[in-house]
């Protein structure tokens, strides 16, 4: 009967201590050092974004983040205003434009020049 009333004491702590991170990897478009570090240091200032590493050579960002703090579409959406198409968002010619020359990843020559 102890041990019953122990389990039941202590569930509440168990459940509200549960882990709401979330792992999530998907593409995102850039071609140089500049790229990386402005997805992963932006990225990493979300709220709720715990980690962000984005692969140059993949394209593919790796992030772990609390889902009861930010979602995975608004996560697209703010990385598509930096300029950087997702997966799911395609970066608006605004913020596209306004990346620096190196980083123009939908101009194969600026790609050509960086393989």
């Amino acid at each position: 009967m102890r041990k019953y009333f122990l389990i039941i004491l202590f569930m509440p702590f168990m459940i509200i201590g549960q882990n709401s991170n979330t792992k999530a990897n998907f593409k995102v478009e850039g071609v140089c050092g500049m790229c990386k570090v402005r997805i992963e240091n932006s990225t990493i200032k979300l709220k709720g974004v715990k980690s962000s590493k984005w692969n140059i050579s993949s394209g593919q960002l790796s992030l772990i983040f609390n889902e009861k703090k930010i979602n995975i579409d608004d996560i697209h959406l703010f990385i598509a205003g930096l300029g950087h198409d997702t997966d799911r968002i395609k970066a608006n010619d605004k913020a596209y434009n306004s990346l620096d020359d190196c980083c123009k990843y939908r101009d194969p020559i600026v790609v050509k020049n960086h393989q």
